[in-house]
């Protein structure tokens, strides 16, 4: 994270000696480490929430995807739901009124 080596660590260690003492360098590095512990675990729990957010956010934008549907489909599914000229029987309903009029001739 701080790319620190031992030197560096080794130097850090020496000036908190001079400037906190060794009685209290005990309890500082055990505050410091418990606070750092702490920091983690709250950037880990907000990072969890972005995420499950950002799923949440990423399956609505699938779901709309799948109800869109591609306009030559949406075509056959209207004429496939309107009848067809069979169906109407319009041939038979001419037919019927062919014979009434020849009926009335007649």
């Amino acid at each position: 994270m701080f790319d620190l080596g031992f030197q560096e660590l080794i130097v850090i260690f020496i000036v908190a000696l001079l400037v906190f003492g060794p009685k209290r360098l005990p309890e500082l590095g055990y505050t410091l480490g418990k606070t750092i512990n702490e920091i983690k675990k709250a950037f880990q729990g907000a990072k969890s929430e972005m995420e499950k957010e950002f799923q949440e956010v990423k399956e609505t934008v699938e779901e709309a995807k799948k109800d869109i549907k591609d306009p030559l489909q949406l075509k056959e599914e209207v004429f496939k739901d309107l009848p067809s000229l069979s169906d109407l029987r319009i041939d038979k309903h001419i037919e019927n009124i062919a014979r009434k009029e020849i009926e009335k001739k007649e």
